[in-house]
């Protein structure tokens, strides 16, 4: 396998898109690969296309309609509502999603030679999804590793850090202002900013309100 070369599980939103721009800094030699999985919005793959093409990055899309069949949720439905309650799992979440994800960017890591497989996934602020943790992902590159007998390096540069935290790392890329203008996390469709009411919206602002104001302060100080 290529130690250089490294592929970015990416869909056009501002984690792996903070994501992408950090590979891009450790790696000689960066892919993405987005999944079609019938995800609410067409925009999220038109974006993640866009991005790619902006940044000069080779860019793949497999098919995995069939998640959309297996495991319907909120994210894939527009006639189901977007609902967090309290020590529930939201009904955002994609039973398999990451799982699927990861296996099958591992089989295209293979194929194009790439020893590291990037992902925006998160501990710190996320809502709770089972296949967003620490242990999981430490877990799925073991099974990787085994399945093909390779040693593929899963990396999360998010892990640990919170959404200020991970402006934070945009702007210490030099990508905080492509990254707030050019990427797509809104459960609504919207770029950017995005409608502002939406979960995802909502964590998005008040991290970045917070790293601006911690940035501002640093200043003054």
């Amino acid at each position: 396998m290529n130690s250089k070369k490294a592929l970015v599980v990416f869909s056009g939103g501002q984690d792996s898109t903070t994501c992408l721009f950090w590979a891009m800094k450790q790696f000689d030699e960066v892919e993405a690969v987005t999944f079609n999985y019938g995800q609410r919005h067409i925009e999220e793959l038109q974006c993640a296309e866009e991005i790619a093409e902006e940044l000069n990055i080779r860019h793949h899309i497999l098919d995995m309609s069939l998640l959309n069949q297996l495991a319907p949720s909120a994210l894939t439905r527009n006639d189901q509502e977007i609902i967090e309650k309290e020590g529930e799992l939201p009904s955002t979440f994609v039973p398999g999603r990451n799982l699927l994800f990861f296996s099958f960017a591992g089989v295209l890591a293979k194929q194009i030679d790439a020893k590291h497989i990037i992902t925006g996934v998160c501990e710190t602020d996320f809502s709770g999804y089972p296949d967003c943790r620490d242990q999981f992902v430490k877990s799925l590159n073991v099974t990787l590793n085994l399945s093909m007998e390779e040693s593929f390096v899963i990396h999360t540069p998010l892990m640990w850090l919170d959404k200020a935290e991970t402006w934070e790392l945009a702007d210490q890329l030099k990508a905080l202002d492509f990254v707030r203008e050019k990427t797509l996390t809104c459960y609504n469709g919207v770029k950017g900013d995005g409608c502002g009411t939406c979960p995802a919206c909502k964590l998005r602002g008040r991290g970045l309100q917070q790293y601006l104001n911690h940035r501002e302060e640093g200043k003054r100080a």
